[in-house]
């Protein structure tokens, strides 16, 4: 079996980033694409999703600029989780076993939608996890973000690294995330059976503060390929779409996925047509059928916002545009998938989808084979 070599990294902060992208041809022949359809796997990074990457960054960022003081520094963070959890990693990474130093203490506020998972993980980083009512719109005071702040005025070297307007969100993406896409896709060479142009032609995934989108994007259409298309992903109940008639119809409507969508528009995220060509609406359910697909059809152990990103990439190519790109061989169409089952195990719609019972000859054969009144003794059965 060939494998390639890895240099011993020297902590959990060199395992971040780095995912594979993969291909999705069952699903692909599903729904009768032509185009490569490709899924960038962000829950093989070292905190389990695409987070890990602006926690990193705006950490590393914070210590250059000497904003962070070891023994000190308390980071705060308003967040749906996956950012938290890469926080809280990269904190407990900066403790120094061998010296006094104590590396910086994590709070991390939280939406109580939020999975028991999440806090779980936070918790076992050794974060302390604050929740706050869902249905505080984002300046009050009450919402997670308005308790951080609080927080960050009363607690002593108390600092919010600020996922929302942290230009270091973006720049990761741009550096890291995007770069990878590229060189992934270059590096395979066309071939007759599996034709590519040898370019990302399009680019999909899910806006929650932007940041993936906004840097992705940058990246491809200033060193790649100007003319990929960035189709953004929003939630029916967020407001981070373009045109704006797209968020009236649901508006304020409760949504189950998390890490996506907000009833604010962030500054890192890039709005302008340059960056962002194309917004689509996804619902929970449509979400949570693709995340089912992702599983039985490729094997591939995804969350919520993974759903969205599919069904929205799958919705998109039934426009005008999306045709074009479905129709067309080689053309090559990156999903970016941000994180992994692992932060939802116990919601109630992963638990519809992993015991929804599909009928099959196999059940019933089982079925029959319990049902009959003879039981073999284990000796005498062909192991």
């Amino acid at each position: 079996m060939e494998f390639t070599p890895r240099r011993i990294l020297d902590n959990a902060l060199d395992a971040v980033g780095n995912t594979p992208l993969i291909r999705l041809d069952k699903i692909a022949a599903e729904h009768g694409l032509k185009c490569n359809l490709l899924g960038k796997l962000e829950f093989v990074s070292a905190g389990g999703s695409v987070k890990d990457r602006i926690a990193k960054a705006m950490v590393l960022a914070a210590e250059k600029e000497g904003k962070l003081i070891p023994g000190k520094s308390v980071v705060i963070e308003p967040t749906s989780g996956n950012t938290g959890i890469g926080l809280a990693m990269a904190c407990a990474i900066k403790v120094n076993t061998s010296s006094s130093d104590k590396g910086y203490s994590v709070v991390i506020t939280m939406p109580k939608k939020m999975s028991l998972e999440k806090e779980a993980l936070l918790r076992a980083l050794g974060a302390q996890v604050i929740r706050t009512p869902d249905e505080e719109p984002w300046d009050s005071p009450r919402s997670h973000i308005g308790v951080a702040c609080k927080l960050q005025r009363e607690i002593e070297h108390g600092i919010i690294l600020d996922q929302y307007r942290n230009i270091n969100n973006p720049l990761a993406h741009e550096y890291t995330t995007g770069p990878e896409i590229i060189a992934s896709v270059v590096s395979t060479p066309s071939t007759r059976t599996r034709p590519s142009s040898m370019k990302v032609d399009a680019f999909v995934a899910g806006a929650g503060t932007g940041g993936t989108v906004t840097g992705v994007s940058r990246a491809l259409k200033k060193t790649h390929n100007a003319d990929c298309i960035v189709v953004g992903i929003d939630p029916i109940g967020s407001i981070l779409a373009l045109p704006n008639s797209l968020n009236i119809s649901g508006e304020g409507k409760p949504y189950v996925v998390e890490g996506i969508g907000y009833d604010f528009i962030p500054d890192v995220l890039s709005r302008d047509v340059p960056d962002v060509n194309h917004w689509v609406k996804t619902s929970d359910e449509d979400a949570f059928k693709a995340v089912q697909a992702l599983m039985r059809k490729e094997g591939l152990l995804v969350g919520g916002s993974s759903g969205s990103a599919l069904s929205g990439a799958l919705a998109w190519f039934k426009t005008e545009q999306g045709r074009r790109v479905a129709g067309t061989e080689g053309l090559n169409v990156v999903v970016l998938l941000p994180d992994g089952i692992r932060n939802y195990m116990s919601k109630e719609w992963f638990l519809k989808n992993a015991f929804q019972t599909e009928h099959s000859d196999l059940a019933t054969r089982i079925t029959g084979i319990l049902a009959q009144e003879e039981i073999v003794p284990v000796q005498k059965a062909n192991l």
